[in-house]
């Protein structure tokens, strides 16, 4: 997950990512033209590392592979932050769910994470691919592993920000 708050942390978060990895790139307060701009460079870095990269907002981006939140070509994922949202981001065609916050996280100060036991609720026999969102860093994207997730995903945890 990109957003402002990453700066030039950026750059390396995309170059420390898996190859396979992926990207949802955010970065809501741009301007339009200016989040094209940089949508085109993250695009460059994910074409050379093999990463997805798949956009967030209503706004379809050149070279994108898919859309997160939003209607577009190719890939779909979606957020989900309970069993009903997953639902019916399956029944509108999400091939994917971010499932979030799993842990306190910094970019929803106050939001109730979900814990363990609810995030193992909430995914249980969704049939598609569920990446963990909302705390996340190896160690918690471990104690997920027997819930079957997919992956995790992340900001402070590929910048090296603190809470």
């Amino acid at each position: 997950m990109t957003d402002e708050r990453m700066g030039d942390a950026l750059w390396d978060a995309l170059e420390r990512l898996p190859r396979g990895g992926g990207v949802v790139f955010r970065h809501y307060g741009l301007a339009p033209a200016e989040r094209r701009a940089l949508f085109a460079k993250v695009l460059k870095v994910a074409r050379r590392r093999r990463l997805v990269l798949i956009r967030a907002g209503a706004q379809p981006m050149r070279g994108e592979s898919g859309a997160h939140g939003a209607y577009g070509p190719g890939l779909r994922t979606a957020p989900a932050h309970s069993r009903r949202e997953a639902i019916a981001a399956l029944r509108a065609g999400a091939h994917a769910l971010f499932v979030s916050p799993a842990f306190p996280t910094r970019s929803h100060p106050g939001a109730r994470a979900l814990g363990r036991v609810r995030f193992g609720r909430l995914v249980q026999g969704l049939g598609v691919p569920v990446i963990a969102l909302g705390g996340m860093d190896p160690r918690m994207a471990a104690s997920l592993r027997p819930f079957g997730t997919y992956g995790w995903a992340a900001i402070d945890a590929w910048t090296g920000a603190k809470g």
